[in-house]
């Protein structure tokens, strides 16, 4: 679970709910017909502008958003060297032993090419493949996101023009006026909340995971070619340290 986005989706709305408290009952801020406006719209036009498949998919991706692998870069970094270690003293087919032992299906495939005697031109070929299919991945679902957070405040401003639009139908009753207008006003706050409490956080938060994801894998990609070569663990260990900054290079050579 990620710690960061559970407590800013709280703080944010918990916030904005006490603000709203402070100032008047919260029921004030609630009208089906404005939810109906902008959260119907913003999926209906969401429809419009992406495939059926794609939204099928946004479930899984929102998982993106609140769980979060840490990967140890400085670990892995350490398995490379043991990796190399273990292929120059037993030979490169020693690694088909610990491959068992691998949790992460593109360290572990990217080993499997290696064992089976690929040329390092063909691995980073698969490989850098495999990597442009998870950005993409993960772009689809920064971009649909994005694409919401850009509808929602729309659909708010439409609904406060059909709320003004009645509004102005009923000039003739003064006191219908004041209720009209808040309704109005709220299909925009509705919007706005959708748009920059939800939609464009959940943006930038799948933004930073795709490229945190890239990265580990670029550095997977960078290790796993070195032992294809059969570079020295101290070489390995220098490409790889180039992936971290200098406060968290650690050697394992001593």
């Amino acid at each position: 679970m990620d710690l960061a986005t559970i407590i800013g989706i709280v703080s944010a709305f918990a916030l904005v709910v006490i603000a709203m408290s402070l100032g008047g009952s919260v029921g004030q801020f609630i009208d089906v017909k404005s939810l109906l406006i902008v959260v119907g719209g913003t999926i209906g036009v969401t429809l419009i502008n992406y495939p059926l498949r794609d939204l099928l998919k946004l479930i899984g991706i929102v998982k993106q958003v609140f769980f979060s692998r840490v990967v140890p870069v400085p670990q892995l970094i350490s398995q490379f060297v043991e990796y190399a270690t273990k292929a120059r003293r037993e030979g490169i087919l020693a690694l088909e032993a610990i491959m068992k032992e691998v949790n992460d299906p593109f360290l572990r495939k990217g080993l499997q090419l290696t064992v089976d005697g690929l040329e390092p031109a063909a691995i980073k070929e698969i490989l850098e493949t495999e990597i442009d299919y998870v950005a993409d991945r993960h772009r689809l679902g920064a971009e649909i996101f994005l694409t919401m957070g850009t509808f929602a405040p729309a659909l708010g401003m439409i609904g406060t023009l059909i709320g003004l639009v009645q509004m102005l139908a009923a000039m003739d009753d003064p006191s219908s006026i004041g209720p009209a207008m808040a309704v109005a006003i709220i299909t925009t706050f509705y919007g706005a909340v959708m748009a920059n409490m939800v939609f464009l956080p959940m943006s930038g938060k799948l933004r930073n995971r795709s490229q945190e994801e890239v990265m580990v894998k670029e550095l997977i990609l960078n290790g796993v070619l070195s032992i294809a070569r059969g570079d020295n663990p101290r070489v390995i260990e220098q490409k790889l340290h180039s992936f971290l900054p200098p406060a968290l290079r650690q050697s394992v050579f001593k």
